[in-house]
């Protein structure tokens, strides 16, 4: 039980943060981001959560391997996972619940630098662990890309 704690307590916290956001962009995404011009590959909403969710598990997995870890590098890479975590949480409540296009932009920019600085310290303390940041670093190009049109285009 001792080794699952690190796993169960980072999925936890990933998707009490991702459910936190949830509630704070709740009137934004109603509200103001439909009415946005968006790229034509604009996903559904309803693919955001489902992204994130896979997300988050894979980001609670990564941290679990790294934590249980015999490496001495696995507490600096501890530190990297929560400041990216926080950047996170961030571009949310920056890009939604504060309406700033701009702001969300520059903190996304931040975020697809820590995870990949992430998966690049990950990796030779935990092969998988950095290889489960991939999809997330994919996701954040493609979310990077978005964040951009709606900063240009509005």
């Amino acid at each position: 039980m001792k080794k699952a704690l690190p796993y169960i307590c980072a999925v936890a916290v990933c998707f009490l943060l991702g459910f936190i956001a949830s509630r704070l962009q709740a009137y934004a995404i109603e509200n103001w981001y439909p009415y946005l011009a968006k790229p034509a590959l604009t996903p559904p909403n309803v693919v955001f959560p489902i992204a994130w969710g896979v997300i988050y598990l894979l980001s609670g997995i990564s941290f679990g391997l790294i934590w249980n870890s015999p490496s001495p590098q696995r507490r600096n890479v501890a530190i990297l996972w929560g400041v990216q975590l926080l950047f996170n949480f961030l571009w949310s409540v920056l890009f939604f619940a504060l309406q700033n296009p701009l702001l969300g932009f520059i903190d996304i920019i931040v975020l697809d630098v820590l995870v990949l600085w992430y998966i690049v310290k990950a990796w030779p303390v935990n092969r998988a662990a950095g290889a489960l940041f991939i999809p997330y670093m994919l996701w954040l190009v493609f979310a990077t890309y978005l964040n951009g049109f709606v900063l240009f285009n509005n």
